[in-house]
Protein backbone atom coordinates (compact mmCIF):
# COMPACT_ATOMS: atom_id res chain seq x y z
CA UNK A 1 0.00 0.00 0.00
CA UNK A 2 1.51 3.68 -0.91
CA UNK A 3 1.90 5.56 1.88
CA UNK A 4 0.91 8.60 0.50
CA UNK A 5 -2.75 7.26 0.32
CA UNK A 6 -2.34 7.76 4.40
CA UNK A 7 -5.08 4.84 4.51
CA UNK A 8 -3.08 2.58 6.50
CA UNK A 9 -4.51 1.76 10.13
CA UNK A 10 -3.89 -0.20 12.84
CA UNK A 11 -5.55 -3.29 13.40
CA UNK A 12 -8.13 -3.07 16.42
CA UNK A 13 -9.74 -6.22 16.01
CA UNK A 14 -9.19 -9.45 18.58
CA UNK A 15 -6.24 -10.51 19.16
CA UNK A 16 -5.81 -14.34 19.04
CA UNK A 17 -5.21 -16.21 23.02
CA UNK A 18 -1.44 -16.47 23.11
CA UNK A 19 -1.80 -20.32 24.24
CA UNK A 20 -4.09 -20.42 20.62
CA UNK A 21 -2.10 -18.56 18.71
CA UNK A 22 -0.58 -21.60 16.88
CA UNK A 23 -3.90 -22.13 15.37
CA UNK A 24 -3.44 -18.92 13.07
CA UNK A 25 -0.88 -21.37 10.73
CA UNK A 26 -3.46 -24.26 9.94
CA UNK A 27 -6.26 -22.31 9.72
CA UNK A 28 -4.91 -21.10 6.37
CA UNK A 29 -3.14 -24.47 5.47
CA UNK A 30 -6.11 -26.41 5.12
CA UNK A 31 -7.76 -24.41 3.00
CA UNK A 32 -4.86 -24.48 0.97
CA UNK A 33 -4.31 -27.96 0.97
CA UNK A 34 -8.09 -29.29 0.12
CA UNK A 35 -7.79 -26.79 -2.73
CA UNK A 36 -6.40 -29.79 -4.21
CA UNK A 37 -8.75 -31.70 -6.08
CA UNK A 38 -6.57 -34.59 -5.73
CA UNK A 39 -5.72 -35.01 -2.44
CA UNK A 40 -9.17 -34.18 -1.03
CA UNK A 41 -9.97 -37.53 -3.28
CA UNK A 42 -6.71 -39.31 -1.85
CA UNK A 43 -8.53 -38.08 1.43
CA UNK A 44 -11.70 -39.69 1.13
CA UNK A 45 -9.84 -42.91 -0.31
CA UNK A 46 -8.45 -42.63 3.27
CA UNK A 47 -11.60 -43.55 4.93
CA UNK A 48 -12.18 -46.96 2.65
CA UNK A 49 -10.36 -49.24 5.17
CA UNK A 50 -12.53 -48.18 7.95
CA UNK A 51 -15.62 -48.11 6.31
CA UNK A 52 -14.82 -51.69 5.20
CA UNK A 53 -14.38 -52.54 9.20
CA UNK A 54 -17.48 -51.17 9.78
CA UNK A 55 -19.44 -52.94 7.02
CA UNK A 56 -17.72 -56.69 8.26
CA UNK A 57 -19.12 -55.30 11.74
CA UNK A 58 -22.25 -54.98 10.78
CA UNK A 59 -22.50 -58.07 8.45
CA UNK A 60 -21.20 -60.38 10.63
CA UNK A 61 -23.41 -58.92 14.07
CA UNK A 62 -26.34 -59.71 11.47
CA UNK A 63 -25.97 -62.89 9.96
CA UNK A 64 -29.16 -63.27 9.04
CA UNK A 65 -28.51 -60.86 6.49
CA UNK A 66 -26.20 -62.58 4.86
CA UNK A 67 -28.01 -65.92 5.21
CA UNK A 68 -31.23 -65.04 3.45
CA UNK A 69 -29.55 -64.16 0.36
CA UNK A 70 -27.28 -67.59 0.43
CA UNK A 71 -24.19 -66.47 1.73
CA UNK A 72 -22.76 -68.08 4.46
CA UNK A 73 -22.53 -66.08 7.94
CA UNK A 74 -19.30 -64.27 9.07
CA UNK A 75 -19.58 -64.97 12.32
CA UNK A 76 -17.69 -67.81 12.60
CA UNK A 77 -14.80 -66.63 9.20
CA UNK A 78 -12.75 -63.86 12.16
CA UNK A 79 -12.46 -63.06 15.38
CA UNK A 80 -13.10 -59.66 16.33
CA UNK A 81 -9.74 -58.79 18.70
CA UNK A 82 -6.55 -57.43 18.35
CA UNK A 83 -5.50 -59.18 14.83
CA UNK A 84 -8.85 -57.55 13.31
CA UNK A 85 -8.01 -54.08 14.27
CA UNK A 86 -4.38 -54.25 13.85
CA UNK A 87 -4.91 -55.07 10.08
CA UNK A 88 -7.29 -52.09 9.53
CA UNK A 89 -4.52 -49.73 11.85
CA UNK A 90 -1.89 -50.74 9.40
CA UNK A 91 -3.04 -49.90 6.21
CA UNK A 92 -4.40 -47.01 7.82
CA UNK A 93 -1.20 -45.57 9.05
CA UNK A 94 0.43 -46.53 5.18
CA UNK A 95 -2.08 -44.33 4.38
CA UNK A 96 -1.03 -41.82 7.16
CA UNK A 97 2.30 -41.98 5.56
CA UNK A 98 0.97 -41.48 2.02
CA UNK A 99 -0.73 -38.45 3.52
CA UNK A 100 2.71 -36.46 5.14
CA UNK A 101 4.46 -37.20 2.33
CA UNK A 102 2.17 -35.09 0.01
CA UNK A 103 1.14 -32.64 2.60
CA UNK A 104 4.65 -32.50 4.98
CA UNK A 105 6.87 -30.57 1.99
CA UNK A 106 4.81 -27.89 1.04
CA UNK A 107 4.20 -26.43 4.90
CA UNK A 108 7.51 -25.00 5.17
CA UNK A 109 9.74 -25.32 2.11
CA UNK A 110 7.59 -21.93 1.14
CA UNK A 111 8.01 -19.91 3.37
CA UNK A 112 11.71 -20.41 3.07
CA UNK A 113 11.46 -19.96 -0.39
CA UNK A 114 9.49 -17.09 -0.34
CA UNK A 115 12.08 -15.28 2.88
CA UNK A 116 8.69 -15.44 4.81
CA UNK A 117 10.17 -16.43 8.26
CA UNK A 118 11.22 -13.15 9.08
CA UNK A 119 7.49 -11.72 8.42
CA UNK A 120 6.27 -14.28 11.02
CA UNK A 121 8.68 -14.64 13.86
CA UNK A 122 9.17 -10.37 13.71
CA UNK A 123 5.60 -10.54 15.37
CA UNK A 124 4.92 -12.55 18.73
CA UNK A 125 4.79 -15.75 17.26
CA UNK A 126 8.03 -17.65 18.24
CA UNK A 127 9.60 -20.64 16.26
CA UNK A 128 7.84 -23.10 19.32
CA UNK A 129 4.50 -22.06 17.97
CA UNK A 130 5.35 -21.91 14.06
CA UNK A 131 6.77 -25.71 14.34
CA UNK A 132 3.88 -26.55 16.24
CA UNK A 133 1.05 -24.78 14.05
CA UNK A 134 2.39 -27.06 11.03
CA UNK A 135 3.08 -29.84 12.77
CA UNK A 136 -1.07 -29.75 13.90
CA UNK A 137 -1.87 -29.92 10.07
CA UNK A 138 -0.10 -33.41 9.33
CA UNK A 139 -1.51 -34.78 12.98
CA UNK A 140 -5.07 -33.14 12.59
CA UNK A 141 -5.49 -35.26 9.03
CA UNK A 142 -3.37 -37.87 10.10
CA UNK A 143 -5.78 -38.16 13.15
CA UNK A 144 -9.02 -38.29 11.26
CA UNK A 145 -7.74 -41.51 9.21
CA UNK A 146 -6.39 -43.19 12.27
CA UNK A 147 -7.38 -43.18 15.81
CA UNK A 148 -10.63 -41.36 15.27
CA UNK A 149 -12.54 -44.24 12.79
CA UNK A 150 -10.39 -46.62 14.64
CA UNK A 151 -12.13 -45.62 18.42
CA UNK A 152 -15.05 -45.73 16.19
CA UNK A 153 -14.94 -48.68 15.06
CA UNK A 154 -13.98 -50.10 18.49
CA UNK A 155 -17.37 -48.13 19.92
CA UNK A 156 -19.34 -49.87 17.30
CA UNK A 157 -18.24 -53.37 17.99
CA UNK A 158 -18.47 -52.59 21.44
CA UNK A 159 -22.92 -52.01 20.67
CA UNK A 160 -23.15 -54.52 18.69
CA UNK A 161 -21.46 -57.58 21.10
CA UNK A 162 -22.50 -57.25 24.55
CA UNK A 163 -19.58 -57.49 27.02
CA UNK A 164 -17.00 -57.35 24.82
CA UNK A 165 -15.78 -53.83 25.23
CA UNK A 166 -14.25 -54.23 29.19
CA UNK A 167 -12.04 -57.79 27.82
CA UNK A 168 -10.62 -55.51 24.75
CA UNK A 169 -9.79 -51.90 26.54
CA UNK A 170 -6.21 -52.87 25.65
CA UNK A 171 -7.30 -52.53 21.72
CA UNK A 172 -8.65 -48.99 22.18
CA UNK A 173 -5.61 -48.24 24.55
CA UNK A 174 -3.31 -49.54 21.44
CA UNK A 175 -4.85 -47.75 19.02
CA UNK A 176 -4.75 -44.22 20.59
CA UNK A 177 -1.51 -44.41 21.66
CA UNK A 178 0.13 -46.17 18.39
CA UNK A 179 -1.50 -43.64 16.52
CA UNK A 180 0.34 -40.48 18.02
CA UNK A 181 3.81 -42.38 18.24
CA UNK A 182 3.23 -43.08 14.48
CA UNK A 183 2.05 -39.54 13.65
CA UNK A 184 4.00 -37.73 15.91
CA UNK A 185 7.31 -39.42 13.74
CA UNK A 186 6.44 -39.18 10.54
CA UNK A 187 4.88 -35.39 10.62
CA UNK A 188 8.19 -34.47 12.32
CA UNK A 189 9.96 -35.80 9.24
CA UNK A 190 7.85 -34.53 6.90
CA UNK A 191 7.98 -30.90 8.20
CA UNK A 192 11.82 -31.64 8.35
CA UNK A 193 12.37 -32.47 5.38
CA UNK A 194 10.28 -29.71 3.80
CA UNK A 195 12.76 -27.31 5.98
CA UNK A 196 16.07 -28.58 4.30
CA UNK A 197 14.76 -29.69 0.57
CA UNK A 198 13.05 -26.54 -0.74
CA UNK A 199 11.93 -28.04 -3.87
CA UNK A 200 8.80 -30.23 -2.95
CA UNK A 201 9.15 -33.10 -5.27
CA UNK A 202 12.35 -33.87 -3.87
CA UNK A 203 11.06 -33.52 -0.36
CA UNK A 204 8.44 -36.08 -0.98
CA UNK A 205 10.98 -38.29 -2.87
CA UNK A 206 13.09 -37.76 0.52
CA UNK A 207 10.61 -39.00 2.44
CA UNK A 208 10.24 -42.29 0.61
CA UNK A 209 13.79 -43.03 0.82
CA UNK A 210 13.52 -43.00 4.71
CA UNK A 211 10.77 -45.39 4.39
CA UNK A 212 12.04 -47.68 1.92
CA UNK A 213 15.38 -47.16 1.82
CA UNK A 214 16.48 -46.70 4.54
CA UNK A 215 15.37 -49.99 5.58
CA UNK A 216 16.55 -51.59 2.77
CA UNK A 217 20.08 -50.56 4.25
CA UNK A 218 19.35 -51.60 7.67
CA UNK A 219 18.65 -55.22 6.14
CA UNK A 220 21.74 -55.07 3.98
CA UNK A 221 23.69 -54.45 7.54
CA UNK A 222 22.46 -57.18 9.16
CA UNK A 223 23.57 -59.63 6.50
CA UNK A 224 27.04 -58.08 5.90
CA UNK A 225 28.01 -57.30 9.45
CA UNK A 226 26.44 -60.50 10.43
CA UNK A 227 24.87 -59.23 13.85
CA UNK A 228 23.56 -61.52 15.96
CA UNK A 229 21.06 -59.10 17.13
CA UNK A 230 19.40 -57.73 13.70
CA UNK A 231 20.36 -53.71 14.99
CA UNK A 232 20.14 -52.47 11.51
CA UNK A 233 16.23 -53.23 11.92
CA UNK A 234 16.29 -49.71 13.49
CA UNK A 235 16.50 -48.12 10.61
CA UNK A 236 13.59 -49.47 9.30
CA UNK A 237 10.42 -47.21 10.57
CA UNK A 238 7.79 -49.67 9.53
CA UNK A 239 9.78 -52.49 11.56
CA UNK A 240 10.41 -50.89 14.65
CA UNK A 241 6.60 -49.49 14.62
CA UNK A 242 5.38 -53.05 14.10
CA UNK A 243 7.40 -53.76 17.31
CA UNK A 244 5.71 -51.32 19.08
CA UNK A 245 2.30 -52.52 17.90
CA UNK A 246 2.90 -55.55 18.73
CA UNK A 247 3.64 -54.70 22.27
CA UNK A 248 0.69 -52.58 22.17
CA UNK A 249 -1.91 -54.80 21.13
CA UNK A 250 -0.50 -58.13 22.45
CA UNK A 251 1.95 -57.33 24.39
CA UNK A 252 4.79 -58.75 22.74
CA UNK A 253 7.87 -57.42 24.34
CA UNK A 254 10.15 -59.59 21.72
CA UNK A 255 10.45 -58.76 17.97
CA UNK A 256 13.44 -61.07 16.15
CA UNK A 257 15.10 -60.82 18.84
CA UNK A 258 14.76 -57.63 19.73
CA UNK A 259 13.28 -55.96 22.76
CA UNK A 260 10.27 -53.42 22.03
CA UNK A 261 12.58 -50.83 24.13
CA UNK A 262 14.84 -50.64 21.36
CA UNK A 263 11.72 -49.77 19.20
CA UNK A 264 11.14 -46.74 21.42
CA UNK A 265 14.76 -45.63 21.44
CA UNK A 266 15.04 -45.67 17.75
CA UNK A 267 11.74 -43.62 17.62
CA UNK A 268 12.77 -41.36 19.99
CA UNK A 269 16.44 -41.11 17.52
CA UNK A 270 14.07 -40.08 14.57
CA UNK A 271 11.70 -37.43 16.27
CA UNK A 272 15.11 -36.00 18.11
CA UNK A 273 16.84 -35.80 14.49
CA UNK A 274 13.62 -34.35 13.04
CA UNK A 275 13.34 -31.60 15.97
CA UNK A 276 17.16 -31.05 15.26
CA UNK A 277 16.79 -30.12 11.90
CA UNK A 278 14.06 -27.75 12.38
CA UNK A 279 16.08 -26.03 14.72
CA UNK A 280 19.15 -25.23 12.54
CA UNK A 281 16.46 -24.24 9.61
CA UNK A 282 13.87 -22.32 11.23
CA UNK A 283 14.95 -19.37 12.30
CA UNK A 284 14.37 -15.14 11.89
CA UNK A 285 17.18 -14.60 9.74
CA UNK A 286 19.42 -16.87 7.45
CA UNK A 287 23.52 -16.30 7.02
CA UNK A 288 24.71 -16.70 3.52
CA UNK A 289 28.59 -17.42 3.34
Amino acid sequence: MAVYKRSYKRYDGALTDPLLRFTILPRYSFQSTFESKGFTVFFVVCFIPSLIGLLFLYFRANADILTSVGLPALSGVLQIDSRFFMAIFRVQCFLTFVLATFVGPGLVSPDLTNNALPLYLSRPFSRYEYVLGKLSVVATLASLITWVPGLILFLIQSNLESGWMIPHMRIAAAIFVGSWIWILMVSLMSIALSAWVKWKPVAAASMFGVYFVAGVFGELSNEILEFDTPWGMLLDVTAVMVMIWNWLFDGITVYRSMHVSAGFVSVAAFCAASLFMLWKKIRACEVVR
